[in-house]
């Protein structure tokens, strides 16, 4: 039997690992996991003090709106114009989803058909270059960054690579996929990038989706800029923007797609056919976490940062040279030069059978994501600790 949706789809590597891991464990090991970006942090009380109450009232049992309650999205519109000064009308220019995933595959079935395109750099989450592919179109890839570079920065060479890609396309695409900061590479941008981006797409007809998953983990004074604070960026541009990260509720699938209202309908209408919405106690404790618990998101900023300056400066003091990234809750690490003979994937096992760690194979995130491991600060720092003194007895080439 043929399955044409998933059938040219690649083996997921990741599945690999954690069959690795799962072994591994019930052998009595103890591996410290960076390897599913996984939020380990709690959601907030009030967040989840409101959920019980709410699953109590059976008026909320019901079916919900596919498009979210006008109070949740009164809240998403009112928290982009306390971050980015952006205003947006809950009503046109705001839809809510069930998590940023399923945001964006649906959103691609409205942009895209058989025989479009699209550019999606490369490598990126999963679902950026599957989603297209999904609706029907084809997938053209850009660099993100370049591999011999030193920063995580794409600056130059990933806008000169998007402008080439689009000159050699015989069929222009119709959509950029974009996020920033990036999964997995953790690159970040500015707001004179997002600038020349909305340029380009207002020049070439063309619709920009920028996946804002880590809009409130920006490190050292950085702070992420959303596409829509650029003038204009309404007439060609949307963002998806989730509770996931911000606000650590990763189970609990609630994202938003905002921007370009013609868009917002289409997915509207789209999602009308698809489903009912989110439990409608989860809805009402999102609005909660948005409205009474505004300084959660900085509290978390803090941690991950500090997870990041401990296991950066750890692999720093055994040999492995990484960049610290200003954003994300990533560190993208090449494989260290002893060892550089071992695809991603095999670098990765030898990871957890040598030394009890597990990260994810760059592979899995596309071409050009080989020659790379991805690091999710999702251990607290004492574990970190344990990590560095394990990889430093596993990595003896290091010296």
């Amino acid at each position: 039997m043929e399955f044409r949706r998933v059938t040219g789809l690649p083996p997921y590597v990741f599945a690999q690992i954690n069959g690795l891991k799962a072994e591994a464990r019930a052998h009595g090991r103890d591996v410290i996991d960076f390897g599913f970006g996984n939020p380990d942090l709690p959601s907030p009380d009030v967040a989840v003090a409101k959920l019980a109450e709410a699953a109590r009232n059976p008026k909320n049992h019901r079916y919900s709106a596919s498009r979210g309650i006008p109070n949740l999205r009164l809240a998403i519109a009112n928290r982009y114009k306390m971050l980015f000064d952006v205003d947006l009308d809950p009503d046109s220019e705001v839809v809510t989803t069930i998590g940023a995933k399923e945001g964006l595959t649906h959103l691609m079935w409205v942009l895209l058909g058989p025989g479009d395109s699209a550019i999606v750099p490369t490598p990126s989450y999963p679902i950026h270059l599957a989603g297209p592919g999904f609706a029907g179109a084809n997938v053209i890839t850009v660099p993100m960054v370049d591999p011999g570079a030193s920063t995580n920065d794409p600056g130059d060479d990933f806008f000169g690579g998007l402008v080439e890609a689009w000159q050699r396309a015989s069929v222009k695409p119709r959509v950029i996929v974009v996020s920033f900061p990036h999964n997995p590479t953790s690159a970040c941008v500015d707001f004179a990038f997002m600038e020349r981006l909305v340029n380009f797409a207002l020049e070439h007809e063309v619709v920009i989706c920028h996946d804002f998953a880590y809009a409130d983990l920006g490190f050292d004074g950085y702070r992420p800029p959303s596409i829509l604070q650029v003038p204009r960026a309404k007439e060609c541009c949307v963002e998806l923007y989730t509770l996931t990260k911000s606000f650590s509720m990763a189970g609990w699938r609630v994202g938003f797609l905002v921007g370009n209202a013609e868009i917002v309908a289409a997915l509207t209408k789209l999602k009308s056919y698809l489903d009912y919405g989110t439990f409608q106690p989860v809805q009402i404790a999102a609005i909660v976490a948005m409205n009474e618990a505004v300084d959660y998101p900085e509290q978390l900023r803090m941690i991950y940062q500090s997870r990041r300056n401990t296991l950066v400066e750890g692999l720093h003091r055994i040999g492995w040279d990484v960049v610290s990234p200003r954003g994300s809750m990533f560190i993208w690490s090449p494989i260290p030069e002893p060892y550089r003979e071992m695809s991603s994937l095999e670098f990765s096992k030898f990871l957890i059978e040598e030394a009890d760690v597990a990260t994810s194979p760059g592979v899995g995130f596309g071409e050009g994501g080989d020659g790379h491991v991805r690091f999710a600060l999702i251990e607290n720092e004492l574990r970190t600790h344990q990590a560095v003194r394990n990889l430093k007895r596993a990595l003896t080439k290091l010296g």
